[in-house]
């Protein structure tokens, strides 16, 4: 395996991603949908070029024999199955064969299990499309990883955040009260970075880890403490009921599933030391570069 990182899908935690792989002294190629994307990325220094995984008729050579691939780009927004993932497939099918692929996948995958905790050994059962769109893409990529003979690592990932993308503008919304909002996990973006960069280079990884950080609590818990940060209002508290007419079917969804992720084989095996254990130390850095920022 040598020290090329290919990243397909460079957006918010890619970019930092790319970033932090350089200054390990790794090559790292990056490609996106779109060319003004990819012409910013590489007059930022990331070389980058344009992959379309919803319009692939023209083969590309991603180069990337003996090379690291994390692949970060979400499905479309529709159906049960992940076609852009099975354009990569062909894609791949074109190439000499990487070393790794290191997939970005969802805890959604789990489903609701209500508040429970979930391991890397609990059932897939997405409820959601959008989540039975991330398991059919990890099935697909590792059906073909399994026929190849190439290293699979997913990463089973919750909410993200971090500098430049917490929720204020969600926090004009209500939220459920405390009593009966459903348990979710975050984890901060430089946490999934060095989780993806372990993942890329440890030298007998699982198959699969959970990534999440050492605090599960509700969204409601969550938007609050972001509110708190920001010097802002809270939000207004409704009852579940009220949400049924108040908030949008996608927030409706996800407040219909409540999980808490265990991440010990993360720490533990993956090796990810976090910088960012908790929400509230993880919440004071996004702020922190925000004052810096103004």
């Amino acid at each position: 395996m040598d020290n090329t990182r290919i990243i397909i899908g460079c957006g918010y935690v890619g970019q930092r991603l790319a970033r932090a792989e350089q200054n390990h002294g790794a090559v790292v190629r990056a490609y996106v949908t779109r060319p003004d994307k990819a012409q910013q990325l590489s007059e930022k220094g990331i070389v980058c070029k344009v992959l379309d995984l919803d319009h692939t008729g023209i083969a590309i050579d991603l180069d990337c024999a003996n090379a690291v691939i994390h692949y970060h780009v979400p499905p479309a927004p529709n159906g049960n199955t992940d076609k852009r993932m099975q354009a990569f497939i062909k894609v791949l099918d074109q190439q000499a064969l990487p070393a790794r692929i290191v997939l970005i996948s969802t805890t959604g995958v789990y489903g609701n299990v209500d508040g429970g905790w979930v391991t890397e050994n609990s059932p897939a059962h997405p409820t959601s499309e959008r989540a039975q769109r991330r398991l059919d893409a990890e099935q697909t990529v590792s059906s073909w990883a399994r026929r190849n003979r190439v290293k699979l690592v997913v990463l089973r990932v919750p909410g993200i955040y971090g500098p430049g993308h917490t929720p204020e503008a969600r926090l004009g919304q209500p939220v459920i009260c405390k009593e009966e909002a459903p348990f979710s996990n975050r984890i901060h973006v430089d946490d999934l970075v060095a989780a993806c960069m372990q993942a890329a280079h440890i030298t007998a990884p699982e198959p699969l880890y959970n990534i999440s950080d050492n605090q599960p609590s509700t969204m409601t818990d969550y938007f609050n403490a972001v509110a708190d940060h920001a010097h802002l209002p809270r939000p207004e508290v409704i009852s579940l009921e009220q949400a049924k007419t108040r908030l949008s079917a996608a927030m409706l969804s996800y407040l219909s599933e409540s999980r808490r992720i265990d991440n010990r084989l993360m720490r533990e095996h993956l090796g990810v030391t976090l910088r960012f254990p908790s929400l509230d130390s993880g919440l004071a850095d996004c702020f922190t570069h925000l004052e810096a920022d103004h």
